[in-house]
């Protein structure tokens, strides 16, 4: 029977946890509806891993929806680079579900958590679609199916703080601005291609070469995952998204969304365009590097200065991005490498970072500074957890931020751009600052008295510190992480011989 499935493996990845949503609500029973919603993640993992490994050599998986061969049926196409964001996103999915069956009971009314799960598995729904996709109206359905699901999760923080209804609704308005501008590229491209599939969108483009339309389509497509993907200046939604959504929910979205809107930016960047048109280098070295650069400094900065410990990590959030888009935007293959190399351990050590917040606010009630005077006595295994993610946030050597930061110097290097690998070391140092400041208030600040010391529960700690273990086992052994980032930048770099041979087929 397994091996009957095996083939099919591209479109379970989607279509089961797409299936289990509903059901979560249908079952009406908050117990049953989280052990169908673990299941569905778990065997969501399972496939991406399968499929991961399954075209780490290099090869290609091309499945074609209904029998219909592409361009004229949909299809969905598996690489390096894609099979590497659906395992990142299917494994952040499994891990942050114990931990929210649990941090939910004191986050939100009990009538209410099918609903939340049901949203939950849309959401993994719709990021593992846009990764698996080869169709760009595709991309564009599951990013709107897995962004109504995260306006819906974000507007559950409203019991704990009313503003997270205002946080939903400023997300949404952003989003749209951001899916509108995207669908309207699709279309520019659509106009001039007649197709939507992206190997085939490749062959066509290439045909009919530097037009007007063509560049409007790559700049409107630009803006609309610049939005997604909280690009300087285009951020302003997601401080108070991560601030106000429940503890589960910001982790699971700051170690998932922006990645997937990132690599749908790859995607269509090095896919679909192909940089065979001036403007595109143009733009990522006089438009997105600058504004990448400002965003490692100027976020920075902005959170040494929060006293919220989710809006100080959600506007470190926004210079991680600026780090990852220098890396594309140095216009080598290395430089590719270190931008997806840090799509992982970013994904990994503020996922441990978020986590470990929510266990403060368990127990406290909050995640003000303020009120965390003396936390790293009373409750010293989640702290310890905090710290440990925070040097990784810093680039301490043995943990996969530093790993991402030296993948990013060498880049630099290659290209002969000394001045870059100093800012990237700089801004490292602003790190140093916002984690200081936490750390300062754990450890050197009395605890209030009556302060019980109490851990969070079991079922939060062990994801917490799984994502901790793996910042620091992939900081130690990037072996797997490195070369998987390597081979996903080569098939993006190698996408013209890949394009050719999807239209041929």
């Amino acid at each position: 029977m397994l091996s009957s499935l095996t083939p099919h493996l591209p479109v379970l990845q989607v279509v089961v946890p797409l299936m289990a949503a509903p059901l979560c609500t249908l079952i009406g029973n908050r117990h049953l509806a989280w052990t169908i919603a673990f299941i569905t993640a778990l065997a969501a993992f399972v496939v991406s891993a399968l499929l991961l490994g399954s075209v780490l050599d290099g090869s290609v998986i091309s499945y074609h929806l209904g029998g219909w061969a592409p361009p004229w049926g949909i299809e969905y196409r598996i690489d390096a680079a894609n099979a590497f964001v659906l395992f990142i996103v299917s494994l952040i999915g499994v891990l942050v579900l114990p931990y929210a069956r649990q941090s939910i009971e004191h986050e939100f009314e009990a009538s209410t958590h099918t609903y939340f799960y049901t949203c939950y598995l849309l959401c993994l729904t719709g990021l593992l679609g846009v990764a698996a996709t080869g169709d760009a109206f595709n991309v564009f359905v599951f990013l709107e199916i897995s962004s109504l699901a995260t306006y819906a999760l974000v507007a559950f923080g409203a019991r704990r703080d009313k503003r997270a209804l205002t946080a939903a609704y400023n997300y949404l308005i952003m989003g749209t601005i951001g899916a509108t501008f995207f669908v309207i590229g699709i279309g520019f491209l659509y106009m001039v291609t007649g197709t939507l599939n992206m190997a085939d969108l490749a062959v066509r483009l290439a045909e009919v070469g530097d037009t007007r339309v063509t560049r409007v389509a790559f700049v409107f497509i630009l803006v609309g995952m610049g939005l997604k993907l909280a690009m300087f200046p285009l951020h302003l939604w997601l401080p108070n998204a991560y601030n106000y959504a429940p503890s589960a929910v910001t982790a699971f979205l700051a170690a998932t969304a922006t990645k997937v809107a990132l690599y749908v930016l790859l995607r269509f960047t090095f896919t679909v365009f192909q940089f065979d048109f001036p403007v595109q280098e143009l733009t990522f070295e006089y438009v997105v590097m600058p504004l990448a650069l400002v965003a490692m400094f100027a976020a920075s900065i902005a959170a040494v200065f929060q006293q919220d410990v989710k809006r100080l990590l959600a506007y470190s959030s926004i210079a991680q991005v600026g780090y990852m888009l220098l890396g594309v935007a140095l216009l080598s293959e290395a430089g590719l490498t270190a931008g997806i190399i840090h799509l992982f351990n970013h994904a990994v050590t503020k996922g441990a970072l978020f986590l470990a917040v929510g266990c403060f606010v368990y127990q406290i009630g909050s995640s003000r500074l303020g009120d965390l005077k003396g936390i790293g006595k009373t409750m010293p295994w989640t702290t310890a957890a905090f710290v440990a993610g925070g040097l990784s946030l810093i680039g301490v050597p043995l943990t996969v931020g530093f790993i991402s930061k030296w993948y990013l110097i060498q880049a630099s290097l290659q290209t002969g751009s000394l001045w870059i690998a100093g800012l990237i070391v700089a801004s490292s140092l602003i790190a140093v600052v916002y984690v200081w400041r936490i750390v300062e208030v754990a450890y050197l600040e009395p605890a209030p008295e009556g302060r019980a010391n109490k851990e969070a529960p079991l079922a939060m700690i062990l994801p917490t510190y799984a994502l901790v273990a793996a910042s620091l086992y992939f900081g130690i052994n990037s072996e797997l992480t490195s070369s998987a980032a390597s081979q996903a930048a080569t098939a993006l770099y190698s996408a013209t011989d890949l394009a050719s041979e999807g239209a041929a087929q």
